[in-house]
């Protein structure tokens, strides 16, 4: 498929997917908002001549958030725009910076929408994190000799294999990259083998790896703690986490509880939907189950009645995750490719996943070879494990410092990052 083709589908295409925005924007309002950037029409500009950042979600713009930080202290006269994807995403910009940077979605890989992005900036770099490829955007930026940095790069043998059907359309793009700072030599590997050539690579680790835990977020979770009664010197409740969850996981989760109150029936529940759209689904889920529910939105209080809490607000998972005594990481039961494991490890929690974690494979395997990470199918296996954990401390405290270790094992790839991208600044 050739550039052409690629761009003509898209253009046809687009009723659909804007049929498909207004659905979503049935169950998560703030797809109904901001249509206009969506093709690249932006109320305001920003001041030109810096860097644009592209992130689409959360676990990428958190990513970003360390990098950004350090450009802004270091070339503080440097305009810094940032784009995203999602709502979520959006958020996330939004509570980390404010308004000292520019931010708006991303448009549609429509070549149009992207030159007037790009006409709006006019960055002299352009940023992606990790492995977002849009060859219009590659192209646009191609032809206005603007530098194109993939950092963070991932690529998954799933995904390699889906380029690879398409190389007709992926390798004129790769060959328009400028740099590509990949997270492990695998990536590298499979980069190299969709066209990438050699000399426009290099390998400088996970820059997910330098996750810290600010005072900010530590008082947050101290703030929770107490609130939910787990910090109470008599008779703490254990907080049991279930992070980042998919449809088709809640009710394996949600069926493992109700094994686990059988023997803990002080135990609660921390059930945090990746996506905010299926927040009202999944509390009328545990409302089914004679679960007795409250969300985290809400003004009622957490009684010791209280059995599941609904995370359904945004930006405080790892404040989330530090009230917690284990943690369930999901995308991981369903073939989603599972989520960062690196938030949990932070706090020293031991980490429960399903079986599917692709897009994490090396975190995974070094998370599982410190024995950190133990893997669950289903609900009796993670009722199982669970009540193990909670009936070991010494396993539990051992499997949550062997997370930590890894984590801090592995620190440095920002600065690695960091220097391969100040030339271009």
């Amino acid at each position: 498929m050739s550039r052409r083709l690629y761009s003509l589908l898209f253009y046809l295409c687009l009723p659909i997917i804007f049929v498909r925005l207004f659905l979503r924007a049935r169950r998560a309002p703030e797809y109904r908002l901001r249509w206009a950037e969506r093709l690249g029409f932006y109320s305001s500009s920003p001041k030109t001549g810096g860097i644009l950042i592209h992130a689409v979600s959360v676990g990428e713009t958190l990513a970003a958030v360390p990098l950004i930080k350090r450009i802004q202290a270091d070339y503080p006269d440097l305009p810094i725009s940032i784009t995203t994807m999602t709502p979520t995403g959006s958020e996330q910009v939004r509570k980390n910076f404010g308004d000292d940077l520019f931010h708006v979605y991303i448009p549609y890989d429509l070549p149009r929408a992207v030159r007037r992005l790009l006409n709006t900036i006019k960055p002299r770099l352009v940023l992606v994190m990790e492995t977002e490829l849009w060859p219009n955007l590659v192209d646009q930026c191609h032809r206005g000799q603007i530098p194109l940095v993939i950092a963070n790069a991932r690529m998954s043998q799933r995904s390699a294999d889906s380029y690879g059907r398409v190389t007709s359309l992926v390798s004129p793009m790769l060959k328009q990259l400028s740099l590509i700072v990949a997270q492990t030599e695998q990536d590298r590997e499979r980069l190299e083998r969709l066209g990438v050539e050699a000399e426009k690579m290099v390998v400088a680790g996970n820059i997910k790896f330098d996750i810290s835990l600010t005072e900010q977020v530590q008082a947050a979770a101290a703030l929770l703690k107490a609130e939910w009664g787990t910090a109470r010197a008599a008779a703490p409740r254990k907080i049991l986490i279930a992070a980042s969850t998919h449809e088709g996981e809640e009710p394996v989760v949600l069926a493992a509880f109700q094994r686990l109150l059988i023997t803990q029936p002080s135990l609660l529940l921390l059930l945090v939907p990746r996506h905010p759209e299926r927040f009202n689904a999944v509390e009328l889920m545990c409302t089914e189950r004679g679960l007795r529910t409250k969300r985290r939105s809400s003004d009622s209080p957490c009684t010791i009645e209280t059995q599941v809490i609904i995370g359904d607000t945004m930006g405080e998972l790892m404040s989330f995750y530090g009230t917690a005594d284990i943690a369930f990481v999901g995308g991981s039961l369903v073939e989603t490719g599972g989520h960062n494991l690196l938030e949990p490890a932070v706090w020293q929690l031991p980490i429960v996943s399903g079986p599917y974690m692709f897009n994490f494979s090396e975190i995974d395997k070094l998370m599982t070879v410190a024995g950190a990470l133990v893997k669950v199918d289903d609900e009796h296996s993670l009722a199982a494990r669970v009540t193990e954990l909670l009936d070991s401390p010494g396993m539990s405290g051992h499997m949550g410092e062997a997370a930590l270790s890894v984590v801090e094992q592995n620190r440095g790839s920002l600065d690695r990052l960091y220097r391969q991208i100040t030339p271009y600044l």
